[in-house]
């Protein structure tokens, strides 16, 4: 295992800093039955992430300059009716629309139905806001925490009962 562990319980792996939890979960629940190593795992998504990083970084720059274009827009006709038709020729102006292609058709293999039949929200989000990115992980299927203290999954005993306040 070429890990360490920080005084603030993250581990350090592959270039990446992991929540102390996540680590084990990863190592001890999920990899196993994949015949996949903890190490090899976070190398593997430290690549991914490495790779793709400038990419989402453009694209996020992208989004911005957008934003910025869209909101002095609107600024500019502060109190003025709104033109659909205006409106659109702004956003055709600036690149935030883009004219339709021609008709494709994709397809995939091997997925599971949670992914591939049922719609579910999709967010784009920067991965520098670690709660943005868990707030889109999380809208998937609902909030994990939600999901854990909102039934009996949590033993209710050793002084752990419910009550008002917070309890961990």
């Amino acid at each position: 295992m070429n890990e360490t562990v920080s005084a603030s319980g993250r581990v350090q792996c592959a270039g990446l800093s992991i929540d102390g939890s996540l680590d084990a979960f990863v190592r001890q629940e999920i990899l196993p039955g994949l015949g996949m190593d903890g190490d090899g795992f976070w190398k593997s998504l430290a690549a991914i992430l490495s790779e793709l990083a400038p990419r989402n970084r453009k694209l996020l720059e992208k989004r911005d300059r957008f934003q910025r274009s869209i909101d002095a827009w609107h600024l500019e006709r502060k109190g003025q009716s709104h033109n659909a038709e205006t409106y659109r020729s702004f956003l055709d102006s600036i690149g935030y629309l883009v004219p339709q292609g021609e008709a494709f058709q994709i397809s995939t293999e091997n997925v599971d139905p949670e992914i591939s039949k049922i719609a579910g929200p999709q967010l784009v989000v920067p991965l520098s806001n670690a709660r943005y990115a868990l707030n889109a992980a999380n809208a998937r299927w609902g909030s994990l925490l939600d999901a854990v203290y909102g039934t009996d999954v949590i033993p209710e005993n050793k002084g752990v009962a419910r009550g008002g306040p917070y309890n961990p």
